[in-house]
């Protein structure tokens, strides 16, 4: 049995979320279906993050074990002829130790958020952005992030269908950046809670129209109460960047190929 690491990047737009599910398809149920092309088993392929429908990726990690005995170069071409036409691309694959873990493993997590700033639609950015007619002001964006940062309990920020055991998150960085029309929104944290940055994102957005003052976002949050957050963001400006696995045991060399990266 052979464990593998494999680095993805999708276009969320018409999967029902990460996780195989009964209403629609998934990008798990797609993986899951290549691989099954390609060994002829049935693995389960477990991913570090479960983004939401309309959720995009630029670096979704997950792992599966497998018997066929294939290296990691030939298992990354062969996912990605056989995920054809689904908008999914696997990047990286690599032969890792038994006990690694794409979800367990993980020491953080990091999220783009994508706000396309001005009154003309999206045609390019078109379900890859959250378009906003009004103008924002992104240094106050930033300042009300900040008050965010920290160890907190992020009740006011949590999805009423959040699973989580505890609302209590400490966010790393919160960062939020104009670059012309657009407005980013990075957040970094060991783990979030369903919905926390989407809704975090809708709140920023007050304070960057001129509803609410940054000092606000303060309060909001302490107020533990979800009534108190602003709009939910929609889910196509959010985009998985990265999961990072510092120290973390490293990917096991192939003898005689090279890593699929």
């Amino acid at each position: 049995m052979q464990r593998f690491r494999i680095v993805l990047e999708y276009d969320g737009t018409p999967f029902v979320g990460w996780q195989r599910q009964t209403n629609g398809p998934s990008v798990q149920q797609a993986l899951e279906e290549a691989l099954q092309r390609i060994t002829g088993e049935r693995p389960v392929v477990t991913g570090a993050g479960r983004t939401d429908a309309g959720v995009h990726a630029l670096g979704q990690v997950a792992d599966c074990a497998i018997e066929k005995a294939i290296s990691a170069n030939k298992l990354r071409e062969a996912l990605n002829y056989h995920l054809k036409p689904a908008p999914i691309a696997v990047l990286e694959a690599d032969l890792v130790a038994d006990d690694f873990s794409a979800r367990f493993s993980a020491s953080a997590r990091t999220y783009l958020y994508r706000i396309v700033n001005r009154r003309p639609p999206l045609t390019l950015d078109h379900n890859r952005a959250w378009l906003v007619a009004q103008p924002l002001d992104a240094e106050a964006m930033h300042a009300a992030a900040q008050r965010l940062v920290g160890q907190h309990d992020f009740t006011t920020f949590r999805s009423a269908h959040c699973q989580a055991k505890s609302p209590v998150k400490t966010l790393d960085r919160l960062d939020v950046s104009r670059h012309g029309d657009d407005v980013e929104v990075i957040a970094h944290a060991r783990s979030f809670l369903h919905n926390q940055v989407r809704s975090i994102v809708g709140s920023l957005k007050h304070v960057g129209e001129g509803k609410w003052q940054p000092a606000e976002i303060g309060l909001v949050l302490k107020a533990k109460d979800r009534s108190r957050c602003g709009m939910l963001a929609p889910a196509h400006g959010l985009y998985l960047l990265k999961v990072s696995y510092d120290g973390a045991p490293a990917p096991k060399p192939e003898p005689g190929s090279q890593s699929g990266r």
